[in-house]
């Protein structure tokens, strides 16, 4: 089996470990949790770093708890956050719990019999019947006020980063992920708790209290936090999150995102994001410095991702609509795309609503100067027209006077005007 911590290294994924972590990975199958906010119905890119130690882990021969915080995702954690999060209700948790379940199991093996099986593990099952005095008595007991404020999430809500300071409820959120380490110690003999730099205070809090309370030894793991090369929070876009939720996020636009990293951040993705072996990273690497312009990196990394997240499908239709754009295509591959997808394509370019009667059974030529002004007059349609510079639905049209008809309508609802080669007009029938 591969070591690890080694894997983690070379991919740049590594922060911060306790010492002895290294040599307990190497002496026994270790099972180890990572815990995930349940505060959405789908996970964003932000999340996969943690996501891909945990499959890191398993391929590594070891056992992957992911820990869903259906319990503390009512609370909300201080780390790295400047207000207190909004707290959910139990239908709420309980419909993103199964929504992240679904997306985790294109990662972690879930389902076989093979010993180091993932498992999702939910804190509200064991912290739903615990009342406040017996969380006091029997957890709060053990760990010091003092202890608690000298970690730095604290330090810094307490010192201005918040504009109302740190609510009791908030406080509290260490001890509570701390008795989740205790709790899967104790019943999954977990010996490892995974997470982001962020988390490095909780997950000592963790450990603290196994060996305050049973005397035994518990280990901790951090990976960076993934930022862009100019230092910007990676993931985010001008348009919110990227998403694992197709229904959030394209598949098109999911590949985009890859496709357009630049080549500094491409390098360091393709080894976090994707579960290619160092060789074939180093050659892609290499094949990039030797010829920028053709994207090797971001081409592979958006491949590997988009396959992982989404499926081998809906890869090649992003790809297909890639090249509607950007390359040639043809009807065929318009007819393709779903609606949304569509959508996303041309979201950049001019959109004309037009009623349906005034598109379907009327000239190209009408619809397209008079209807839609792609062309400011009709001599100079028929002038391009005749070069062979206009395209309906990417097809080149031959007769300015062609009747469009009901057949033409993308989806039964869209033409696709094309003027040159790069100039496109979405006409839209209502």
């Amino acid at each position: 089996m591969k070591n690890f911590v080694e894997e983690l290294t070379w991919r740049g994924m590594l922060h911060q470990m306790m010492p002895g972590t290294e040599e307990l990975l190497q002496k026994e199958q270790v099972t180890a949790y990572l815990g995930i906010d349940p505060t959405a119905d789908s996970l964003h890119i932000g999340h996969l770093c943690g996501v891909m130690m945990l499959r890191h882990f398993q391929r590594c021969g070891h056992k992957p708890l992911a820990l869903i915080g259906g319990a503390t995702g009512m609370i909300g954690d201080p780390s790295g956050k400047s207000q207190e999060r909004n707290l959910l209700d139990e239908e709420t948790l309980a419909h993103n719990v199964r929504c992240i379940r679904e997306q985790l199991s294109r990662f972690l093996d879930f389902d076989s019999d093979a010993p180091n099986k993932a498992e999702l593990v939910n804190n509200y099952d064991w912290m739903k019947n615990f009342t406040f005095l017996d969380f006091a008595r029997d957890i709060g007991k053990h760990i010091t006020v003092n202890y608690m404020m000298a970690k730095e999430s604290v330090q810094k809500r307490l010192n201005g980063e918040a504009r109302d300071g740190l609510s009791f409820t908030e406080f509290t959120y260490q001890l509570l992920q701390g008795y989740d380490f205790l709790y899967l110690n104790e019943h999954k003999n977990c010996k490892l708790q995974l997470g982001g730099a962020d988390q490095w205070g909780n997950i000592t809090t963790g450990s603290e209290l196994i060996r305050r309370i049973n005397g035994k030894e518990c280990f901790a793991l951090t990976c960076p936090l993934v930022t862009k090369a100019d230092g910007r929070k990676f993931g985010k876009t001008e348009t919110g999150n990227i998403w694992l939720d197709r229904t959030r996020t394209t598949p098109y636009q999911f590949y985009q995102f890859w496709l357009n990293v630049p080549d500094e951040d491409a390098e360091r993705y393709i080894k976090i994001f994707t579960s290619l072996e160092k060789e074939e990273i180093d050659a892609i690497i290499e094949e990039q410095r030797q010829d920028p312009g053709r994207r090797a990196l971001q081409k592979r990394l958006a491949e590997e991702v988009t396959v992982m997240v989404h499926s081998k499908e809906d890869l090649e239709m992003a790809k297909e609509a890639s090249n509607i754009l950007f390359g040639k295509s043809t009807k065929e591959s318009l007819l393709k795309l779903d609606e949304q997808t569509l959508l996303d394509v041309f979201a950049g370019v001019p959109h004309y609503d037009i009623p349906r009667e005034e598109i379907v059974g009327k000239p190209a030529i009408e619809l397209l100067t008079a209807g839609a002004p792609v062309f400011p007059s009709k001599g100079e349609m028929r002038k391009l027209t005749q070069g062979g510079g206009v395209s309906l639905n990417k097809e080149k049209l031959a007769d300015p006077n062609y009747v469009i008809a009901e057949s033409d309508l993308l989806d039964g609802k869209y033409l696709l005007a094309q003027q040159g080669k790069k100039k496109y007009f979405l006409i839209i029938a209502k």
